[in-house]
């Protein structure tokens, strides 16, 4: 097995202790992987490991237990987001978007791109590239998020100029323009299907949006953020690692 690499935190020429660089794979914790050069599986350019602080480089082949571990410094995951669970990294009390990866996935530094509510469901990013999460959620990136939404009330093509001309929330805030399509209207029920495309990401900001035209959101769900969208095989609770590229 390969664990594969697409980006190094080494620097030309600079190294790093064995023992971080296996933790920093998630090969284990710095004491498990103690424990695996005491049993002489751990292997540098085909010279036994014997020390946890021997020096490796990003160009040398590292093995452990016949497997190759490659270097990799950034990890992306794309997870369609259930109901239910939070967006946060831990939580004493409640699910988070990272107890649903699996083990080996869980590495050092990742976290969710941004936010959605417990009950939100759809695209979420996770990563450790701080500096790419930084760029996307940047107000000045204009990183554009579409969702689909179920609205008790009867959107219209007011609404729809509302939403266009900048919504004005109850505390005064301004926002920016919105794109709101109306997908479909059960006028007996008094409920809209509807697609909205916003820039921003404030708090609760959809639902507050909806609240100041006299309605509510009754279900959310974020299809695509920038060049990212869900594949249509990813299930609720899924989520599939994708190279950066896919992301910018």
């Amino acid at each position: 097995m390969l664990v594969t690499a697409s980006a190094f935190l080494f620097e030309k020429d600079i190294e790093m202790r064995i023992d971080k660089y296996l933790a920093n794979m998630n090969v284990g914790s710095r004491k498990e992987v103690h424990s695996l050069i005491k049993k002489k599986v751990v292997t540098v350019n085909g010279e036994l490991v014997t020390a946890p602080k021997q020096q490796v480089k990003e160009d040398d082949l590292v093995v452990v237990d016949g497997n190759e571990i490659a270097y990799q410094q950034y990890h992306y995951f794309l997870l369609n987001k259930p109901k239910g669970v939070i967006s946060a990294t831990e939580d004493r009390s409640q699910q988070t978007v990272i107890s649903l990866l699996k083990t080996k996935d869980r590495y050092q530094g990742i976290a969710p791109v941004g936010r959605l509510d417990k009950n939100t469901t759809g695209l979420l990013l996770l990563t450790n590239d701080g500096a790419l999460a930084h760029e996307l959620l940047a107000p000045n990136k204009h990183v554009t998020k579409v969702y689909r939404a179920k609205i008790s009330g009867v959107a219209s093509e007011e609404t729809i100029k509302t939403f266009a001309s900048g919504i004005t929330l109850g505390d005064g805030t301004k926002l920016k323009p919105a794109k709101l399509e109306i997908l479909a209207q059960d006028k007996v029920h008094d409920l809209s299907q509807i697609e909205i495309q916003i820039q921003e990401g404030k708090y609760h900001q959809i639902k507050r949006m909806f609240g100041a035209v006299g309605m509510k959101v009754l279900e959310l769900d974020r299809i695509s953020m920038g060049k990212l969208s869900l594949p249509t095989d990813l299930k609720r609770g899924q989520y599939q690692e994708i190279t950066r590229d896919k992301i910018k």
